[in-house]
């Protein structure tokens, strides 16, 4: 008969923040998870920095009201894990949903940089992890800092294998690929929200390259939205939210200029099949001519060793105990050593 797999349900959350006010802005997600909890949603997916709102002021950097926004910004900024993520985290667990969700994390410890960042909380509460934009777009750039690759990951939630990526990181290509290769199976494609962004080309393409089900969910700013001593440097967005299926099909959506839930089936049994056509991280790739190499390490601005001395006679009598075990017998053997050692001091 073979294996069954059952059916789970995607949700793509369309909505406007509370523009530039955090607290009120989580309150606004709660209700809205909770929503989707009730239609039944394994997954709620939220647009790219949906807390507190995305920067499209940063085109604007002369402007007299730029100051102003680019404070707004970093005081309503979230510190992950902090109050916040604590908030969401409950109102997930409250909701019996996986939640994914774009926020303006503020570095915990200098309190001066701003990250585009996608979070993913489990059902039960907890923080999965989080995902940095690796490269800021056009005038982005003047706002948020960059990412690193400890964050290319894929979650094992019950429905299938979750990831997810930043507005033009499908743009990237390689940010994608890195997810494929993990076998990423539902993603969370978020956006600041537009037909204008090619979200939509971009999203079904990744559909079809990953074979698996992508939500992509866009923000949604009117006029009315936006405070109105901002409205000369923000620009609206009409979210343009979707979800599609692993053949690139619009499964529901794309809704534009309106606040709404949308929801669509997924099964990974069709998934598999699809993949079947065409498996990027397997029969349809070659690794003996691409060799793709991921860099996980966090990215730091400063090593704190106050036993250096001590290190280097570890690693000394660590090399000395492998070759005396016959652990090393070439100079590959004693760079993968090393290469291990360096691991596990990070």
């Amino acid at each position: 008969m073979g294996d069954e797999f059952r059916d789970f349900t995607l949700a793509a959350v369309q909505a406007a923040p509370v523009y530039m006010d955090r607290d009120a802005s989580i309150d606004k997600a709660c209700t809205l998870i909770d929503e989707a909890g009730a239609k039944g949603a394994d997954l709620a997916v939220f647009g790219e920095t949906w807390v507190p709102g995305y920067v499209s002021f940063a085109r604007f950097t002369g402007h007299p009201m730029a100051y102003t926004a680019l404070q707004r910004l970093v005081t309503n900024g979230v510190e992950v894990p902090g109050p916040a993520t604590d908030v969401l985290c409950a109102a997930a667990r409250r909701a019996g949903i996986d939640v994914a969700i774009g926020v303006a994390e503020r570095d915990s410890t200098t309190q001066g940089s701003i990250y585009c960042t996608l979070l993913f909380i489990g059902r039960d509460g907890t923080l999965l992890g989080k995902h940095r934009k690796l490269k800021p777009t056009y005038y982005e750039r003047a706002v948020w800092g960059e990412g690193d690759g400890s964050s290319l990951v894929v979650y094992d939630r019950p429905y299938g294998k979750l990831g997810g990526l930043n507005c033009w990181e499908h743009q990237m290509v390689l940010p994608g690929y890195a997810l494929i290769a993990q076998g990423v199976q539902v993603h969370a494609a978020v956006w600041p929200g537009g037909t204008f962004s090619r979200q939509e080309i971009l999203c079904r393409a990744f559909a079809m390259q990953a074979g698996a089900y992508v939500v992509m969910s866009g923000g949604l700013l009117r006029p009315g939205d936006i405070p109105a001593d901002l409205r000369e440097i923000v620009l609206p967005s009409n979210g343009h939210s979707g979800i599609i299926g692993p053949d690139g099909s619009i499964l529901a959506g794309p809704l534009d200029d309106e606040e709404g839930i949308l929801t669509a089936t997924g099964n990974l049994a069709v998934l598999m099949t699809q993949r079947m056509i065409s498996d990027h991280a397997g029969h349809y790739t070659r690794p003996d001519v691409f060799d793709f190499r991921i860099n996980r390490k966090p990215k730091r601005v400063a090593r704190f060793d106050d036993s250096d001395a001590g290190r280097r006679e570890t690693i000394v009598q660590t090399i000395r105990d492998a070759a005396s075990n016959g652990d090393i017998g070439d100079l590959h053997e004693l760079r993968g050593l090393l290469e291990d050692i360096e691991v596990q001091a990070e």
